[in-house]
């Protein structure tokens, strides 16, 4: 028996068979629902309202007495037993305006060679894919040289280009358009990254195309996706975009995602959920640009070891497992279309290289935007999210780990989190004297959540105002009505439902603040696991790049409060943004600093802290606010008792 569910606001309807689970009748239906455990019942966050028939199942924990009688359920435990009609709540609904913003700040690093002139002024002005225009002499009597003969001696001779090679389909192709242009065209050429290696000619083009040569930079992250359109000429980014990962819906953070990937055609949902996303990004960024497909030459593309090996349709359950090894850590170039990908058949793809199973092509991509490989200064780079990366060293020698802070920092694991959009609560100041707070929202619209560097806000003003303390429990002594205890979990209640757009009071809980305290916890006990290994302290320091989408909204002063960051001089500290599309940008703009790249993997040595004995004595001391050892924090330490004096 088949039923018809009807999602709303979306207007969405399918058929499904009887029994099948609702999460994956939403999925099947193009419907997002937060979904941060992978679809298992452990987070609470895919409530939905049934408004009409009845489903089997769904009733948890995560569900009050009362949201039960108005008919929530969480849908990855309901079945479809008849014909349904859906609300998707509104902390559900995605929109993409916050991905398009830019984040401005103080202390704003600067990408290396990020554009033309200054990749001429230092010689490094050689794109890997590259158009040439040629005027061949006509065949004739006399001179009936072979056609792609006639292209390759005209490029070694006139234009100093050797060892080149040119496959079938484009031999294919060649006699006709050679004649079409009059012995006018416009060869493209792929550059090799080994200096030994050869020039492939990929597409022939009649008449002077050579102006018309772009390319895309596109950062594949877990919870989104960027794409830029870049012109080979000038360096300008023509348009771009970023949208939610499609492959959210299955999973917030990798390793549920490497699960969904184990079962049955997970791998193929997946890897076609992350090529739509993409090509959704192509699309809008090429129009708005004004270009067409088959003048983009070339797209380059990082993500971390897991997003790649799901791009590129490579099982990656051993990521997961013991000791840890990914299918690859390099990948040659190869015709974009090959994955899927909407673009002209002679684009060529670029994948940036990774370290390890979790540090991977995002931090490479990253390491080579900031210039930190060619830098003097001792560096500590910090890409803050689910799978946190962390690198340190200079020009000299590096080293890299992967710590895994758990969701919090993307609002997963807390019981009104939600990502940075339209309503979630991104600052947050309180009245030391009544303990109101005051907050304000992304869209400076009603609050809906609390996103990730909102929360860190939270927590830090919460601990200075004495209202938790350093474990992240609340004052029970204090006389303010907002810390109370609902269904045996204390909370402090942010903004109560009528101020709302969720029709419930929003409130922090102790778990939502143990669970941000695991996760500063991973990250800060993995730098300094990192730091002791080669036998240096957070002294040592010079610099600290933070990355990432959320590294620029944290507040500094916030993350050093919590111990997520290690107590530095703000000049210190300087924002990269999305290091892993800046990579990318250069990648598509100078083949002689993507050689770099396989000499920044080569330097990099990567600690694997499960086997690493001392990161779990440093996890254990990092698990406090600031941390159990307080003189790695003096000034937080001298703020705080100054404040309760």
């Amino acid at each position: 028996m088949t039923y018809t569910i009807k999602f709303l606001p979306q207007n969405n309807s399918i058929e499904v068979d009887e029994n099948e689970s609702l999460i994956r009748a939403a999925m099947d239906a193009g419907v997002h629902i937060n979904a941060s455990c992978g679809g298992t019942g452990v987070c609470g966050k895919c409530r939905v309202l049934i408004e009409e028939g009845e489903v089997g199942g769904g009733i948890s924990e995560h569900l009050s007495s009362e949201d039960q009688a108005l008919g929530y359920r969480l849908a990855c435990l309901s079945t479809v037993t008849s014909d349904l009609v859906v609300r998707i709540p509104v902390e559900s609904q995605m929109e993409t305006s916050r991905l398009n913003q830019t984040s401005l700040s103080r202390h704003t690093a600067k990408a290396m060679f990020t554009n033309v002139d200054a990749l001429r002024e230092n010689g490094l002005f050689i794109p890997p894919v590259e158009k040439i225009y040629l005027e061949l002499d006509p065949a004739g009597e006399g001179d009936n040289q072979a056609d792609v003969a006639r292209i390759i001696n005209d490029l070694r001779l006139k234009h100093d280009e050797h060892r080149l090679t040119m496959g079938l389909g484009m031999i294919r192709k060649v006699p006709d358009i050679i004649r079409k242009g009059d012995f006018k065209v416009t060869a493209t050429i792929v550059r090799p990254v080994r200096k030994d290696g050869k020039n492939r000619i990929i597409n022939i083009e009649p008449f002077d195309t050579s102006e018309r040569n772009f390319a895309i930079a596109v950062d594949i992250g877990t919870t989104t996706v960027y794409g830029q359109v870049l012109d080979l000429h000038t360096g300008e980014i023509l348009a771009q975009h970023g949208e939610f990962n499609g492959q959210i819906s299955y999973g917030e953070d990798v390793i549920s995602r490497i699960v969904f990937a184990e079962k049955g055609d997970g791998l193929e949902v997946l890897h076609q959920k992350v090529v739509e996303t993409i090509n959704k990004i192509i699309e809008k960024i090429v129009k708005k640009s004004g270009i067409g497909i088959h003048e983009v030459s070339t797209i380059t593309l990082a993500g971390n070891s897991t997003m790649t090996q799901l791009l590129l349709k490579i099982n990656p359950t051993y990521i997961r497992k013991d000791p840890y090894v990914p299918a690859s850590i390099m990948y040659p170039p190869f015709r974009a279309t090959k994955i899927g990908l909407g673009l002209a058949d002679h684009t060529i793809a670029l994948i940036y290289p990774g370290v390890s199973s979790y540090v991977g092509g995002d931090i490479i991509s990253g390491i080579m935007a900031s210039g930190m490989y060619l830098s003097e200064e001792l560096t500590l780079y910090m890409d803050i999210g689910t799978n946190a990366e962390i690198a340190i060293g200079h020009k000299d020698w590096m080293v890299c780990t992967a710590a895994s802070a758990g969701p919090a920092f993307e609002g997963g694991g807390v019981k009104f989190g939600m990502r940075a959009t339209k309503g979630a609560i991104e600052d947050f100041s309180i009245n030391p004297v009544n303990f109101e707070p005051m907050i304000i929202t992304v869209g400076n619209v009603p609050a809906k959540g609390i996103c990730g560097s909102g929360l860190i806000t939270l927590a830090a003003k919460l601990l200075e105002t004495g209202v938790i303390d350093s474990r992240g429990k609340f004052n029970r002594n204090l006389s303010t009505p907002r810390i109370r205890k609902t269904d045996d979990i204390w909370e402090y209640v942010l903004v109560y439902r009528e101020n709302t757009q969720i029709d419930r009071d929003i409130a922090i809980t102790e778990p939502d603040l143990d669970n941000l305290i695991r996760a500063k916890g991973a990250m800060y006990s993995a730098a300094l696991t990192l730091l002791e290994e080669i036998g240096l302290g957070v002294k040592d320091i010079e610099k600290i790049i933070l990355a990432g989408g959320f590294g620029s909204f944290v507040d500094l002063e916030s993350a050093i409060t919590i111990g997520l960051l290690p107590e530095l001089d703000p000049a210190r500290v300087t924002y990269l943004g999305n290091g892993s599309l800046l990579g990318c940008r250069i990648n598509c703009l100078t083949n002689s600093l993507r050689r770099n790249v396989a000499e920044v993997v080569n330097m990099m040595t990567n600690f694997e802290l499960a086997s690493t004995p001392s990161y779990m004595d440093h996890y254990m001391g990092a698990l406090f606010m600031p941390h159990t050892e307080l003189n790695y924090f003096p000034k937080v330490k001298a703020r705080l008792e100054g404040l309760r004096k």
